[in-house]
């Protein structure tokens, strides 16, 4: 089996689901209020219409709530095309496409000016990176007083079974909210708002995955292996669920530019 029918199979198995990792709307709010400066939102922290990049937008739930809830401008980045195809057509059914634009694009090398957003933001996808490196590449792309948003899998206890551990430590290696907060002040931000997210969040991702996985054609190729793996994350998070979890940061640097 090739890497590519293993790749082509990841993305047929996610392909038209509502996300592509946990998370959910009342997140994207909270993360959102956060960001505004104030509970109900609307605060100092952004401008009225805000540019935002959303990197690793996948078929776009976020970039769709930001244009429609926060009046943003958005540039949604992903290296898979039909996610952003699948984005482009959600934004025009309502009426978003004016406020939505994409681009196919490694988030690792972006063609994006300095400068040029009020807010990034990447909900499940900073792994791709690493949050270190997201930290240190995406600074340059905030504008003065701008936001960075981001998600990420932390350990939510000090002593994790040894099962998630051996599991995250050869997949990614996690640490706790509080040193990804560390980490994001010594890189020279400010933790404006950190916060896990609740359990239901990974339901909204591994339901609709879980009902994928059992019709998927495992005699295609790559398809079985891609089965497979997503199976053992589902039952590693149904058996170890107290261990880890998805956590959301709202970051600004710490010297004004």
């Amino acid at each position: 089996m090739s890497d590519n029918a293993l790749h082509d199979s990841f993305f047929a198995l996610h392909h038209g689901l509502p996300r592509q990792g946990p998370g959910s709307d009342t997140t994207t709010r909270r993360l959102l209020a956060l960001a505004w400066g104030s509970p109900e939102g609307r605060g100092g922290g952004l401008p009225e219409r805000p540019r935002v990049l959303d990197l690793g937008c996948g078929p776009g739930r976020s970039a769709l709530l930001l244009a429609a809830e926060a009046g943003a401008e958005v540039t949604a980045v992903d290296t898979h095309e039909p996610f952003l195809a699948e984005l482009r057509e959600s934004a025009a059914a309502r009426g978003l496409d004016g406020s939505i634009r994409t681009l196919r694009a490694d988030m690792g090398a972006l063609p994006l000016p300095d400068g040029s957003f009020d807010l990034v933001w990447a909900e499940s996808s900073v792994f791709v990176l690493g949050f270190d490196r997201a930290l240190a590449e995406w600074r340059r792309l905030l504008a003065p007083g701008g936001t960075l948003v981001l998600t990420e899998c932390v350990w939510t206890t000090g002593e994790p079974d040894p099962v998630p551990r051996a599991f995250w430590d050869e997949h990614y290696p996690l640490r706790t909210v509080t040193e990804n907060a560390r980490a994001a002040v010594e890189a020279g931000y400010r933790v404006i708002g950190s916060f896990v997210q609740p359990d239901s969040d990974w339901d909204e991702y591994y339901g609709p995955l879980a009902v994928r996985v059992e019709a998927a054609d495992t005699g295609a190729p790559g398809m079985a292996e891609a089965v497979a793996g997503a199976r053992a994350e589902i039952a590693l998070r149904r058996a170890h669920g107290s261990d880890y979890g998805y956590a959301g940061f709202v970051l600004r640097p710490a010297d004004p530019r």
